[in-house]
């Protein structure tokens, strides 16, 4: 039976086991997903087990969609959502997405406006027919995200198209069978920096990271090696993006400026934080005078085409290739990468950047998958010699030299990577001090980190279990 035909009965399947009071208008194939419009999206909700059952069988994600024709105006939309919901919710902001049929709600007290049993959600959705998602205020608000989803929003039409495309390569006719897999390093092997694996079945080809080395002094040792005969950009399928650090992700857009129209997938909180950092990258080139790779069009470009995935959900990126994110421990969002090749044929973890101990901003990183051939890992500190002082040792001499500089009335300059590190430090300045372990002091951060912690507020739920609930982070 042919992909092709697979698809069509996969539709009829659908259609013959959705009730006929959702009024289906269509079925599309979006991103890694299977989109179904319907008139009566509440129906759908509803009744979730009816989706699940479906998805069980056919063993693809689906989506409910209300059709467009349905939703109301954005005005009346935010209107009824402050009429339904109780005020004491304390709604903060209230953003749309055509391309998904979502309305993005703020609010300092998400229950209220879940409501009981999903009520209250369940009203907007009647009422509106477009589909709440429900997020905590964050403490700080982000101005990079705020301007992504401006951009999300004013480019929604695009966003479409790029779901569809991306949608129909993806569920694309197999030609080959499953057979041989190769594996090519463009870069980050033997070195640190430009991290870029290339993995190549007979039907698929996907890159793992496109980093940059930023401390390289020429542009052969500064960039990924994609003049090699066997990168080809018109055949890459996806590119999936571990972390957001600029040695796995700084080189990406340079893609789109060549003609890359596929998709970027990686945890939602990496999408925020490479957006920022490979802006910041232009900037700092710019005031060196040095010419970049790339413009603000090429990020801009990046993030219509990044698809955001949770940890642990298993999602097609190719006929044959299904991939799964996993916490690494890292930075926030940083994943270990699971790629099922085949129907279990072979299966590849690439860790990325990770750390296995417990600090006070992240959890440690995922250890166990169902099933693995090839490992490839990073081995940065990974010699016998690259032993590291214990954790309570580098907190307290962090706190001895902070100690003993402000008893000489001096100042403490702490130059620190902006995303991960910075928060990290500032989570123990902050503990030590309330305890009094350190002496109470200003503490001043530059901007970009204070962008960044907007970041980490955002996305609690990737967050330290006990960070997450601290009530300082909900202020």
């Amino acid at each position: 039976m042919s992909q092709q035909r697979s698809k069509l009965e996969i539709s009829q399947y659908i259609l013959e086991h959705i009730p006929k009071e959702a009024e289906v208008t269509r079925i599309e194939y979006e991103g890694p997903a299977i989109a179904l419009y319907t008139r009566r999206p509440e129906i759908l909700i509803e009744q979730s087990s009816i989706i699940t059952d479906i998805v069980s069988i056919i063993r693809k994600r689906i989506v409910i969609r209300s059709d467009p024709e349905v939703r109301l105006s954005e005005r009346q939309t935010q209107k009824i959502i402050k009429e339904v919901v109780p005020a004491e919710a304390e709604i903060t902001n209230i953003n749309f997405d055509p391309s998904l049929g979502e309305v993005i709600i703020e609010a300092k007290k998400p229950g209220l406006v879940i409501g009981k049993n999903g009520a209250v959600l369940q009203e907007i959705i009647r009422r509106t027919r477009w589909r709440p998602r429900i997020l905590r205020s964050p403490p700080l608000p982000s101005k990079i995200i705020s301007h992504m989803r401006h951009f999300l929003h004013s480019e929604s039409k695009e966003r479409e198209r790029i779901l569809r495309t991306v949608g129909e390569r993806i569920f694309r006719p197999l030609i080959y069978e499953v057979g041989d897999i190769r594996i090519t390093a463009l870069g980050g092997f033997q070195e640190v920096g430009r991290s870029a694996i290339l993995v190549q079945t007979r039907e698929s080809q996907v890159l793992l990271d496109c980093g940059i080395n930023p401390g390289a002094s020429t542009p052969f040792d500064t960039f990924p090696r994609l003049d090699v005969s066997q990168f080809d950009l018109e055949a890459l399928d996806a590119v999936v993006i571990s972390h957001a650090h600029l040695d796995h992700c700084g080189l990406l857009p340079f893609l789109f400026k060549y003609g890359y129209d596929g998709p970027v997938y990686c945890s939602a909180p990496t999408s925020s934080l490479m957006t920022l950092l490979q802006l910041d990258y232009l900037d700092v080139l710019s005031k060196q005078g040095v010419v970049p790779p790339y413009d603000q069009k090429d990020v801009r470009e990046c993030v219509l085409h990044t698809f955001p995935l949770r940890y642990g959900v298993v999602t097609d990126i190719a006929p044959d290739i299904r991939l799964t994110l996993h916490n690494a421990g890292h930075i926030l969002g940083s994943s270990v990468i699971h790629l099922h090749i085949g129907e279990g044929f072979h299966n590849i973890v690439y860790t990325g950047d990770f750390k296995y101990g417990r600090t006070v901003l992240l959890e440690p990183a995922a250890t166990e998958f169902p099933r693995v051939e090839t490992i490839i890992t990073e081995s940065t500190y990974g010699a016998p010699q690259d032993i590291m002082p214990s954790r309570s040792e580098a907190e307290q001499r962090l706190a001895t030299v902070i100690n003993e500089t402000l008893d000489k009335h001096g100042k403490v300059l702490i130059p620190v990577p902006a995303v991960g590190r910075a928060q990290e430090i500032m989570l123990i300045i902050d503990s030590y001090m309330r305890k009094g372990i350190i002496k109470e002091a200003p503490v001043f951060i530059e901007g970009m980190i204070s962008e960044a912690t907007a970041i980490h507020t955002a996305y609690p739920e990737y967050l330290a279990k006990k960070l997450e609930t601290a009530s300082y982070m909900r202020e």
